[in-house]
């Protein structure tokens, strides 16, 4: 069956001026424009092609790479408005439009915003929404622990920290915290581990590994560091958090802990605001 805005693979059936047909079973053909037909493709190829509607609400074909798919959430820049809606660049030659009951604010041209794609159920068109939170679910206790590793995008900042979508489909927030060096930027997407999955179903989440791995993986970073650096670097159990995180971007338990990992493994040697690497 085919999947309107989302890839498909399908066999072309002929070729014109146009471009390829494709079979798209029960829709009937669909049109991949000469633009996106290879040289070497020949009748009876199955392709894998992106399918949505072009300006004349056609099906159409493409090996274009949008920046998202129908269910998806995207951070999208407006390209222009006109009297209906806003009209945003999701990486296709035909604009993602977001009609202005969809729009929690009016969306001005040039602006970043969050949108959720989706299919109109009224006129079946491709269309998106700014208005996302009520389309995320609450976390399942048996897809969420403490350490699982998620995909973040993140929405805004609030008083408490960065509130993100987790895994395209949960409400997530990043403690300001949990945050050291650069603080991310609406519409990043970032790797991060589960903190905590609260009552409701939302989750805390940090941009940092947790737990022992967090520290292994920054004992390397900062073998690294010393590497980098001839072998010597000025700090300490005595220096300030704010140095620390000004420099490596973690915590100064991270990078306390990391530090008696390596002198343990004698891979380091520490004396008074220095830290020597050990040849």
């Amino acid at each position: 069956m085919l999947k309107l805005g989302d890839w498909n693979e399908l066999r072309i059936i002929r070729f014109t001026d146009h471009g390829a047909y494709l079979d798209g079973g029960d829709i009937g053909e669909v049109l991949m424009p000469k633009a996106y037909v290879a040289r070497e493709m020949r009748p009876d190829d199955v392709v894998r092609v992106f399918v949505y509607l072009d300006q004349s609400e056609r099906l159409v074909a493409t090996q274009e790479q949008p920046l998202a798919r129908v269910g998806q959430f995207a951070c999208l820049r407006v390209s222009w408005v006109n009297e209906y809606g806003a009209f945003l660049n999701w990486g296709l030659m035909k604009d993602l439009f977001v009609p202005f009951r969809e729009q929690k604010t009016r969306m001005v041209q040039g602006d970043y915003h969050i949108v959720y794609v989706y299919i109109d159920p009224e006129t079946h068109r491709i269309v998106g929404t700014a208005k996302v939170d009520h389309l995320l679910t609450p976390a399942a206790p048996t897809d969420y622990y403490r350490g699982k590793e998620v995909e973040l995008l993140v929405q805004h900042k609030t008083p408490l920290g960065f509130k993100v979508i987790v895994d395209q489909a949960h409400s997530g927030l990043i403690y300001d915290d949990q945050i050291y060096g650069c603080p991310p930027h609406k519409g990043d997407v970032l790797r991060g581990t589960v903190v905590r999955l609260r009552p409701d179903g939302k989750l805390d989440v940090s941009i940092a590994r947790i737990g022992q791995g967090r520290f292994r993986d920054f004992a390397d970073v900062l073998l690294d560091e010393l590497e980098a650096a001839g072998g010597t670097l000025p700090f300490g159990d005595h220096s300030s958090p704010e140095e620390i995180a000004a420099r490596f971007s973690v915590s100064k338990k991270t990078f306390k802990r990391a530090l008696g990992t390596l002198y343990k493994m004698r891979k380091v040697e520490l004396s008074k605001g220095e830290i020597k690497l050990v040849r």
